[in-house]
């Protein structure tokens, strides 16, 4: 177990971190809470957090109109139906639904799940029973769900139908959830990117938590090449009028289900998007404990500005007459209060809360009730940021590697491992499965062989001298490629597989062929995988860490990438390319010594 020990004035204790998970429990009882609770800091901004608020697995938020495919996609991550699912072209989903991992199928209602202490959900109380009717917790046993919680939400209602009264806060909901998930989706469907009136209110409803959302253009295969252009084109006109920041909106563009493609013009567009966005999904498990703690950060900064202006209208406030009048010309006056509280402590102008909102919240409080300064516990909560947490971020590397966090099952299939001195098993349907530096992992021949007599031709013609060429033959026929010399450094690297500083003839076209796999747009490997390694060089992995002779076979335990000596017979510089000058720099091996530099 880490301690980190530490005097407190405030509560002369000293902190004892097990954990992260741990450690932000006990920051935030004894530090931050008391902060919160002496200032109503809930009622005005996110309730008061519960253990299990620290305990939750990452959670996805879907957000939507109808029919933009929410369900869908979830049920395209688990490649299962979950309890209570429904599927339509109309609002089908008319309630919130936690997707939860369950050693068993069930549903659990709303009133249920609130009152369970193990779950995150407790403080949805607060939103009455005719959302409580509407609120359910789905538990289904699937791998996906055993690391994150994916929340479904009901379709934003457009037209006469946003008319309607929900019967409960909608956008309090949404701005409760935004807080605590830690993936924002907003779903778009290709043939309807009008933006109602309520889908405008719950994406205000997100302010905050920008650095969350990530935009999906679902349904793009039932459009055309054209028209999808034009569809993209208009989505980021009307989302730029509603996100007001200055960075231009991520938007991944896709078909998120399981069924044939009408359109697939765009097969491999959709399938990179796809992969970046689950990439950025799988990573979630493995980020939770530094996003928990930058979320504990911003929320301690938030209730430091509030109770400085929680205690500045208390203090403004009149003894016995013309408190009413009083009180509303502070409100009124709230942008000035904002400007003299910033220069006075010395606050970030944007750790301020919003003011439209603050201001309709200020109006149903009687400020004569509210609390004067508390210096101990402001000292506390500056306390917590500057020290506490500085120390407990360094437990952060440590759990992330002692804890297997990769997110398996679903769509996102789970790779297994090759038998003991096998190569790797080759996934025909990554994105750029077949192609690029793919191509030729699934046949038994050296893909390079089909290229092998234009290559060997180059090997004669550059004059090789006991069957090798030197770092200064190579480089001249490199350049003229016109390949920056930092693509061109790499793949000499990647080529000089038996790294003695000069390439033999299989080495010389396999430099080749890379070249002709980045001439064509594809990228280059930061490791030589197995199916590119020479024949003849596939036994050196052994030769070269034991300093014996070669075994033949594979590299062991089925590496993939070129072998390389232990850091005493390494060479010393082995950069061929240089910026500087054309002239070759000395490479120093425990077996070779470059006569020609």
């Amino acid at each position: 177990m880490l301690r980190f020990l530490r005097k407190d004035n405030s509560h002369n204790e000293a902190l004892v971190f097990d954990n992260v998970s741990s450690g932000l429990k006990k920051m935030y009882r004894e530090k931050l809470k008391p902060l919160e609770e002496m200032y109503k800091f809930g009622e005005f901004h996110s309730p008061i957090l519960g253990d299990a608020d620290f305990d939750a697995k990452p959670m996805i938020l879907l957000l939507g109109q109808y029919s933009t495919g929410k369900t869908t996609f979830i049920r395209y991550l688990l490649e299962q139906d979950f309890p209570g699912i429904r599927i339509g072209p109309e609002p089908t989903t008319d309630r919130f639904v936690a997707v939860m991992h369950g050693d068993k199928d069930q549903v659990i209602p709303g009133n249920a799940a609130v009152v369970d202490p193990d779950r995150q959900f407790r403080s949805l109380s607060q939103f009455g029973n005719a959302f409580m009717s509407r609120f359910e917790v789905s538990c289904v046993n699937n791998k996906v769900l055993e690391h994150v919680t994916i929340i479904d939400t009901p379709g934003v209602l457009s037209g006469e139908k946003q008319r309607v009264d929900r019967g409960y806060d909608f956008e309090g909901i949404v701005s409760w959830y935004a807080h605590r998930v830690d993936l924002i989706i907003l779903l778009f469907d290709a043939h309807k990117l009008d933006i109602s009136d309520e889908f405008r209110r719950s994406i205000g409803a997100l302010r905050g938590n920008d650095q969350k959302i990530r935009i999906v253009l679902n349904k793009a295969d039932m459009i055309t090449n054209q028209q999808l252009m034009r569809v993209y084109g208009a989505l980021m006109w009307s989302l730029g009028k509603i996100i007001q920041t200055p960075e231009v909106s991520r938007v991944y563009i896709g078909s998120f289900w399981d069924r044939p493609l009408h359109n697939d013009e765009n097969r491999d567009l959709f399938e990179k998007e796809q992969e970046d966005l689950f990439r950025e999904i799988q990573a979630l498990p493995r980020s939770a404990a530094i996003r928990k703690v930058n979320d504990l950060i911003k929320r301690a900064r938030l209730a430091k500005v509030h109770a400085y202006i929680i205690s500045h209208l208390k203090n403004e406030m009149p003894s016995f007459f013309g408190k009413q009048s009083k009180q509303e010309e502070l409100v009124r006056n709230l942008k000035g209060i904002y400007t003299h509280i910033s220069k006075t402590y010395q606050l970030p102008p944007g750790d301020f809360p919003h003011m439209q909102s603050f201001q309709d919240k200020l109006k149903d409080y009687d400020f004569t009730r509210f609390n004067k300064l508390n210096q101990k516990l402001l000292e506390a909560a500056d306390s917590m940021l500057s020290k506490d947490i500085t120390r407990l971020m360094q437990l952060i590397p440590t759990e992330e590697q002692q804890q297997d966090q990769e997110l398996t099952g679903g769509v996102f299939g789970a790779s297994a491992a090759p038998a003991p001195g096998a190569p790797p098993r080759y996934d025909p349907f990554t994105v750029s499965g077949g192609r690029g530096v793919n191509a030729g992992a699934d046949s038994h021949e050296w893909i390079v062989m089909e290229f092998k007599d234009e290559y060997d031709a180059i090997f004669r013609r550059l004059g090789p001298v006991n069957g090798k060429l030197s770092g200064s033959q190579v480089r001249d026929e490199m350049v003229k490629t016109k390949l920056p010399n930092a693509t061109l450094r790499k793949i000499w690297n990647l080529s000089d597989v038996d790294h003695d500083g000069m390439l033999d003839q299989d080495e010389l076209a396999l430099s080749m062929y890379l070249i002709r796999i980045k001439l064509t747009n594809n990228d280059l490997p930061e490791e030589l995988p197995y199916h590119l390694i020479p024949p003849s060089k596939r036994g050196l992995g052994d030769d070269l860490a034991d300093g014996g002779a070669s075994t033949g076979g594979a590299p062991t335990g089925g590496a993939s990438a070129a072998p390389a000596y232990d850091g005493a017979s390494a060479p010393t510089h082995d950069d061929r390319f240089d910026d500087d000058d054309d002239v070759m720099v000395t490479t120093t091996t425990k077996a070779y010594t470059d006569p020609d530099s």
